[in-house]
């Protein structure tokens, strides 16, 4: 059993479920629902409610009323606008093919320079890596997203991006070497292995499938998933080791994902 109180923050839990059938509920999902189905994965009303309150000061979710006068919230378009960027990466069914990179370079006045921070986290979140100082490469098809991002911030006016192919000196598989720690990559999806590979061979070998159980494993299994397709830029097959562990990774969530999904949402009441 997971310690979800050392793997799982409860602010995380909320954004998670919210992504996964929070948004799909009819209206604003009221509190003390929100209070039963996180107290499935383990997080006790108080940590929810205040975790609410963080996610609101962020902008994140909206207080609202049910139909029936019910404190709850919803979410704001912000947040739906991350939730639809986050879909294409979470759920990606296929290994991603080579459409070359984009590049961001950045410029920030000293007279603002707390904003490269910001920047240089930004981009390193969105699983940019780095090219030279000032310049970050991620694969194209992450433009979208990282334009969307950086206007959100009003950071986009520091920043230019390009398309481009990758010509030399270095072949390509050498210099994503030193575009990102491929080694802390790889061991983020073997910690996801660790915990969730297990939980999948657990359920190959039911037969029943009861819609606690399967959204807890399943809310459990997303929410850390969701964060490896941003460490991980999901770089062309053939730029990566052999036997990159990222491949089975992406297996162990996808499995779980059919699996479990459709049967936690009877849990939720979607």
């Amino acid at each position: 059993m997971i310690n979800v109180s050392e793997q799982h923050a409860p602010r995380s839990l909320i954004v998670t479920l919210y992504g996964a059938y929070g948004r799909f509920m009819p209206g604003p999902v009221p509190v003390a629902e929100l209070i039963r189905l996180l107290a499935a994965a383990g997080v006790d009303a108080p940590s929810v409610r205040s975790s609410v309150s963080r996610l609101k000061r962020r902008g994140l979710l909206l207080p609202a009323r049910t139909d029936s006068g019910a404190a709850g919230y919803e979410l704001s378009p912000e947040a739906r606008q991350l939730l639809d960027d986050g879909d294409r990466r979470i759920y990606a069914t296929a290994p991603p093919e080579d459409e070359g990179w984009v590049l961001a370079v950045f410029s920030v006045p000293e007279s603002e320079r707390q904003k490269r921070h910001v920047l240089r986290s930004r981009l390193a979140g969105l699983g940019f890596g780095t090219a030279a100082p000032g310049v970050w490469i991620a694969p194209a098809r992450l433009y979208e997203e990282t334009r969307h991002t950086l206007r959100r911030l009003h950071l986009d006016p520091y920043v230019d991006f390009f398309r481009g192919e990758h010509l030399g000196f270095a072949p390509t598989p050498e210099a994503v070497t030193r575009w990102w720690d491929l080694t802390a990559i790889a061991e983020e999806h073997e910690r996801f292995l660790d915990v969730h590979a297990p939980v999948l061979h657990a359920w190959e070998h039911r037969t029943d499938t009861p819609p606690e159980e399967a959204y807890r494993d399943y809310l459990l299994a997303l929410d850390s998933w969701r964060h490896l397709p941003y460490t991980d830029p999901g770089l062309p097959t053939a730029l990566l080791p052999a036997d990159w562990p990222g491949v089975r990774s992406a297996e162990v969530f996808r499995a779980l994902h059919e699996r479990l999904r459709d049967a936690g949402a009877g849990f939720v009441g979607v």
